[in-house]
């Protein structure tokens, strides 16, 4: 997932760690860590949707709210993360970030005897904990070490990250969805309404021990971020305010926030159905908790398409290598719709693989010759990240209407756009060369 979040301002990062490698190796561990952690926290998501809509009894839509709330975060809490980190400093940004985000944790526990409400409250105090963490960390990445390796230092954290969204789900279905013997809508329905409170407060339960834990591990690591010595990173304001008026006046910028917009809603809309669609007769009919081994397959493809798309990416333009692969993307949910078995299975699985490279593309794609607007442009393409929030509402919807394969429509028509803006680019690439 790897989402990064910028700041609309340039920093100047003076290394007041000393000089020596192996004292910036503690520090470079820690931030390390935080990338694995916010990784792995975003894809637990895909388990818990399914886990929550069955025991709650929830339309898709309903179910939905689980990323409306954790990515509406990202567009509600960027801007006043970034007013934060000014006053406090990034090294206390990031320990706020940590708290912030054991708290929502925390909430998970009251959440299993109070009900659905309290639950999604606990996604968006999360998110908030993650947005603010990745405001005040990623800065860090660059200033641990010789700026001139700085890339690949970003490329080892993202890796981590990456590692974190691969790992979640199978550890969920483990920890959550192995225990759990959720029963068919139909049979809670047939209960007493004391035994149906009963029965929802006991399956919701089983996230408890799982987020408490989370919440002790991002405990440790504030203390831990809070005591290391990290270098003290200073802004500077030298760019003027840049009107909105001037950002939308530049094309490329526009139709990247809108690429970032939709890929993120498609990627997470994917995730977040993968479960019930691998569930399905038609397709796979497996139980929630050996479904969620294969959702680590669609997260893990996307960090193994990185690797592949770094060294291909070196002799092929960005535009043609996104537009390919948003075609993949479009041929296998297409697949996956109008197939079934395993063919549907592995069909909407590889769309992992040709995730990997749509966000970091389509970001410096979009910022492309922006010069001193580069900055405030890419505080608008990380607003942009919503997407996530709202591409699965609307695919909720669709599945209530029309059922789940059909609903795989709308990620396909997210790519559709993905796929334009890539051709788009490489004509005007092309254009520049000649």
């Amino acid at each position: 997932m790897g989402f990064a979040s910028n700041t609309s301002t340039t920093t100047t990062v003076p290394n007041d760690v000393a000089g020596t490698s192996h004292k910036r190796t503690g520090p470079l561990v820690i931030v390390t860590i935080l990338f694995f952690m916010w990784g792995l926290l975003t894809s637990l998501n895909d388990v818990l949707i399914p886990h929550l809509r069955a025991v709650y009894t929830l339309s898709y839509v309903q179910a939905m709210l689980v990323q409306f709330c954790f990515f509406g975060a990202y567009f509600i809490v960027s801007l006043p993360a970034g007013m934060l980190i000014r006053k406090i400093g990034y090294q206390s940004g990031a320990v706020a970030g940590l708290v912030i985000a054991a708290a929502g944790c925390a909430l998970f526990y009251p959440a299993a005897s109070r009900g659905y409400a309290l639950f999604l409250f606990a996604f968006f105090v999360l998110a908030a904990g993650i947005t603010t963490l990745q405001v005040a960390a990623n800065p860090y990445v660059t200033a641990l070490g010789d700026p001139r390796t700085a890339s690949s230092r970003l490329t080892l954290t993202q890796a981590f990250n990456s590692l974190g969204t691969t790992v979640a789900p199978t550890l969920g279905g483990m920890l959550i969805l192995s225990g759990a013997g959720a029963l068919a809508a139909d049979r809670i329905h047939l209960l007493p309404a004391a035994q149906q409170a009963l029965y929802r407060a006991k399956e919701a339960a089983t996230v408890q021990g799982p987020y408490l834990a989370l919440a002790g591990m991002l405990l440790l690591l504030a203390i831990l971020f809070a005591a290391a010595r990290l270098p003290r990173i200073v802004h500077h304001d030298d760019a003027a305010p840049a009107g909105l008026r001037a950002l939308l006046s530049h094309r490329n910028l526009v139709l990247g926030a809108i690429g970032i917009f939709l890929y993120v809603g498609g990627e997470v809309s994917i995730g977040s159905f993968l479960i019930n669609f691998l569930g399905d007769d038609t397709v796979a009919g497996l139980t929630p908790a050996a479904a969620a081994h294969y959702v680590s397959c669609y997260w893990g493809g996307a960090m193994i398409g990185r690797f592949i798309g770094f060294a291909v990416m070196r002799r092929v333009s960005p535009g043609r290598a996104l537009a390919f692969n948003a075609g993949c993307a479009i041929a296998f949910i297409l697949t996956a719709i109008f197939s079934h078995g395993h063919i549907a299975m592995w069909a909407i699985l590889a769309v992992g693989l040709f995730n990997s490279i749509m966000f970091p593309t389509i970001f410096s794609m979009a910022l492309h010759r922006l010069g001193n607007l580069t900055g405030h442009a890419s505080g608008v393409l990380c607003m942009a990240i919503v997407g996530g929030a709202l591409v699965p509402f609307v695919q909720g919807v669709a599945a209530d209407s029309v059922g789940l394969h059909w609903s795989f429509l709308v990620p396909a028509a997210c790519y559709t756009f993905i796929f334009y803006f890539g051709l788009a680019h490489a004509g005007m690439y092309q254009a520049g060369r000649d």
